[in-house]
């Protein structure tokens, strides 16, 4: 028999709009998964369960035309730890923030509730969201359900564990430099970067070189695309793709018809490559020629193609330095933080207004030549990450530079997409010999979800469907 949390969000929302699942009965299925965990796998920092059922119970009364406007009605969901949410302990993965309950909650949250979601507390990620493991001074460490001794990438490493390990049906993220993509690849989930300007909430074009969007972690290409839709719901023109589509992000996965083939561009080249050691591990390497085949089999154009960026590894250093610049911490709060937290907000804050112009115009230049090169394909192929999953604690604690450079060999297909703007998905299509998943990456045109997620959601089809981790 079919258990709620095997189930995907689409089907969840259908079974409970339809009235034969009440809220309550959900919110406790996951509350109960939750709990028999024992959070174990560092998924969450908080959970909220009095208040989840009490916002469930309040559902359960909904009338039919309730039951129908909400995009997310009824969906358990967690709150990643650096979005506010009022009454609830909010740490920012760090002991500065370690006793904040903030009166007010980010525009995120409120968004979400109005969607018709159920928050059950807040996910774990690492202080900030500066990194892309998830170890904290505050929390457990995030790991990996396959492997526990592994840790779960980040910053959005909780909510990729809370969903890899069905503790959660999906899960919203944010994306700076890899954030979604680096811990859904991690576990063997999908996670979707949207377009620059794509959401209203999240659109990235608030921060230092317009990096940081909103994004889900979700199980498949299908549920990636039913919270995009809900997401751009809220506001029917973005800042910088126009009109909304036509048509729901989900048709572009539904659809089994042939239709129209695509240019599929396969690289392996990194920007980090002149700057660090970047080796590819063999098992990353033969998922993206597995995912080429596949498309070529199916009639796709793919070619590999010719890339060589330059002078990428400078200028987002600087770009990463002047966002932690803005966290706001006192001298006292920087003896509190992990020494990369306080080593990037130091130098940061360091950096002369010059600097950083040159920087923001290096971070447009390469926007402009990447879009430029990627121009002739409708999808570009690269592996998610260059190496297999790192044990818990084995990034440098002490030595800022070299913890930043682990992080760089690591994820080196990650943050260029940030820069450039372009929505990218991750989502896993092969398995090494331990049998754990392996994850390719697909990047799209600006505004080009739908390629992205139609081609995802093909080779969903053609991989068929993935075992779960132990801890299901």
């Amino acid at each position: 028999m079919t258990q709620l949390h095997e189930l995907s969000a689409q089907e969840l929302v259908a079974v409970v709009r339809a009235g034969s699942l009440q809220p309550s009965q959900l919110v406790e299925h996951y509350l109960k998964r939750i709990e028999a965990s024992g959070n174990t796998l560092g998924a969450f920092t908080e959970i909220t369960a009095s208040t989840a059922r009490a916002r469930a119970r309040h559902l359960d009364g909904s009338s039919d035309e309730d039951r129908s406007r909400g995009a997310l009605w009824a969906l358990p969901l967690a709150d990643k730890d650096l979005v506010a949410r009022a009454g609830v302990p909010t740490r920012y993965g760090s002991k500065a923030r370690e006793g904040y309950v903030p009166a007010q909650s980010d525009p995120l949250a409120i968004a979400l509730d109005e969607a018709g979601s159920i928050s059950l507390g807040k996910t774990n990620t690492p202080e900030f969201g500066l990194t892309g493991y998830t170890e904290t001074r505050v929390a457990p460490p995030a790991r990996d359900p396959w492997n526990p001794k592994n840790g779960a990438g980040g910053s959005s490493g909780g909510a990729a564990v809370a969903v890899a390990a069905g503790l959660l049906p999906f899960a919203p993220a944010s994306d700076g430099g890899g954030s979604i993509r680096i811990p859904a690849a991690t576990v063997g989930v999908v996670g979707l970067k949207p377009s620059r300007g794509r959401l209203a909430l999240g659109s990235g074009l608030d921060g230092p070189g317009g990096l940081v969007v909103t994004g889900p972690i979700a199980r498949t290409a299908a549920d990636a695309a039913f919270f995009l839709d809900a997401m751009t719901g809220f506001q029917p023109y973005s800042y910088a793709t126009g009109a909304r589509d036509r048509s729901p992000f989900t048709s572009a996965t539904n659809s089994i018809d042939a239709g129209a083939k695509l240019h599929v561009g396969v690289t392996t080249v990194s920007p980090w490559d002149d700057d660090e050691d970047i080796v590819l591990d063999a098992d990353a390497r033969a998922a993206v020629q597995h995912a080429a085949d596949l498309l070529t089999n199916s009639g796709d154009a793919v070619s590999n193609m010719l890339w060589q960026p330059r002078g990428y590894a400078a200028m987002f250093r600087t770009l990463w330095r002047a966002s932690a610049a803005r966290i706001p911490l006192s001298e006292d709060d920087l003896s509190l933080v992990e020494p990369i937290t306080a080593w990037l907000v130091r130098e940061g804050r360091s950096l002369s207004a010059v600097a950083l112009l040159e920087s923001l115009a290096a971070a447009t230049r390469f926007e402009q030549e990447t879009i430029k090169a990627f121009s002739n394909y409708d999808v570009v192929l690269t592996p998610a990450l260059a190496q297999s999953p790192r044990r818990v604690g084995w990034y440098d604690p002490v030595d800022a530079e070299r913890n930043f450079a682990q992080q760089v060999k690591y994820a080196p297909y990650s943050s260029f997409v940030n820069v450039a703007g372009l929505p990218a998905i991750v989502l896993p299509l092969t398995t090494d010999a331990a049998g754990h998943p392996v994850s390719v990456q697909l990047i799209g045109k600006p505004g080009g979800e739908r390629a992205i997620l139609a081609t995802a959601a093909r080779l969903e089809r053609e991989r068929g469907a993935l075992l779960h981790p132990p801890s299901w």
